[in-house]
């Protein structure tokens, strides 16, 4: 049978009008002879909604009891379009997560799916032409109920499309695809037609929020197709694969931001083996993501010790730091939450030269002062004031010439 995974967000189905302009997306599938699964998001601002209410009961809450009480959200959106879908006389059900079930392990409010019963879903196919899943939520061995985070629902969508082997994973949203950068901030943003598995993933790192990096990570590894498109238009999204020639041909691609970012400097401490290790450990095991390091050459057996971490994360951050900066020899703890990384992204750049300097030149021109810098193959990160942030992407979009579609500025 030919199966079309589809997932809509929040903003899409948070109303009746909405869930309307769903269906009809739904319908096209459908109408060619396909079988449909449809993963739905809580309704826009539901999950806040529950979550504020969990701290009205507690100041620490659960967090298994909080999953159970977010995944109502999306039992609520499954439950009210199966409604519609049946008043169409389409033979349909709703699913939540442990009812397919979506096997996931116990890390409660970020669990990681481990499997998905392929069988069972062939099952249901079989006596319903369309089924109506909960995103964002599966189960762990103990029958709990688990969530994967926000933004889960994309990744419970592409997961369920590797599962089954779909023709191809629809991601519908409040955007016509994906975009060259935040077109919010640059008027001349671009629509791009195809992207990269790891350019997507470089872009998802860096806070865009049009992909989750986990569903990305779910398609580059069993070659899921990703079409990116808009719930309130019929116009082409942005297809998500593997990358070809024609991508390569171009030296970037897009220019991704992260304001949520802060700097932390810890001074003089000791330059011995271990010390790295004292500080980076406890941060680990607090689930804390470190990004960008930077250690100065030593002095006097000290050296100054400079890493990036979400600004979330720096309360708990500097109280870790206080309990280990007297035996790393730390004079002092210096921090910035007023920061912001800017990131040149592009797989053409695997077999280029001089993207960086172009980028650094750039930056210069417009007098914005480089904190820290981070490269892998095909991205380039520098970390500025926050304050330059618009400024330092419109300069990098037009440097890379991405408003012109195939400009000579920007290939090979």
């Amino acid at each position: 049978m030919n199966i079309v995974v589809q997932k809509f967000g929040g903003t899409s189905v948070r109303n009746l009008e909405c869930m309307k302009q769903v269906l009809e997306k739904v319908m096209v599938p459908y109408e060619k002879g396909n079988k449909v699964i449809v993963v739905l998001s809580a309704m826009a601002g539901e999950t806040n909604r529950l979550i504020d209410l969990a701290y009205e009961w507690s100041d620490t809450p659960d967090l298994a009891e909080m999953d159970s009480l977010v995944s109502t959200g999306e039992q609520v959106s499954v439950a009210l379009f199966s409604m519609l879908l049946k008043d169409r006389g389409i033979k349909a059900r709703s699913l939540l997560g442990f009812q397919v079930p979506i096997k996931t392990d116990s890390a409660y409010s970020r669990a990681r799916i481990l499997d998905i019963d392929r069988d069972k879903i062939e099952e249901m196919l079989q006596e319903n032409d369309i089924l109506v899943m909960a995103g964002f939520q599966g189960c762990d061995e103990g029958r709990r109920i688990t969530t994967l985070g926000r933004g889960g629902s994309d990744t419970s969508a592409v997961a369920m499309a590797a599962a089954i082997e779909a023709d191809v994973c629809e991601i519908f949203t409040d955007v016509p695809g994906v975009f060259t950068t935040d077109p919010n901030i640059c008027s001349m943003a671009r629509k791009l037609d195809h992207v990269s598995y790891d350019e997507m993933l470089e872009m998802a790192s860096m806070g865009a929020k049009v992909l989750q990096i986990r569903s990305v990570e779910f398609a580059k590894k069993y070659n899921v197709k990703v079409h990116v498109r808009s719930t309130f238009s019929d116009e082409i999204g942005t297809y998500v694969t593997q990358e070809d020639k024609n991508m390569e041909s171009v030296l970037v691609s897009g220019i991704a931001y992260d304001k949520d970012q802060a700097r932390v400097t810890l001074s003089k401490v000791k330059d011995e083996p271990g010390v790295s290790a004292a500080l980076f450990t406890p941060l680990a095991e607090a689930g804390i993501l470190v990004d960008m390091i930077v250690q100065n050459p030593s002095r006097d057996g000290r050296t100054d010790m400079t890493f990036t971490i979400p600004r979330g994360d720096l309360k708990k951050t500097l109280e870790i730091i206080d309990e280990i900066k007297e035996p790393m020899g730390a004079q002092d703890v210096l921090y910035d939450q007023h920061v912001c990384k800017v990131s040149v992204i592009g797989v053409g750049m695997r077999n280029h030269s001089g993207v960086a300097s172009k980028a650094f030149q750039a930056l210069r021109d417009e007098n914005i002062n480089i904190l820290m810098i981070s490269t892998s193959e095909i991205k380039i990160t520098c970390l500025i004031e926050e304050k330059y942030t618009e400024l330092a992407i419109r300069t990098l979009h037009n440097t890379f010439g991405l408003d012109k579609s195939g400009s000579d500025e920007n290939s090979l």
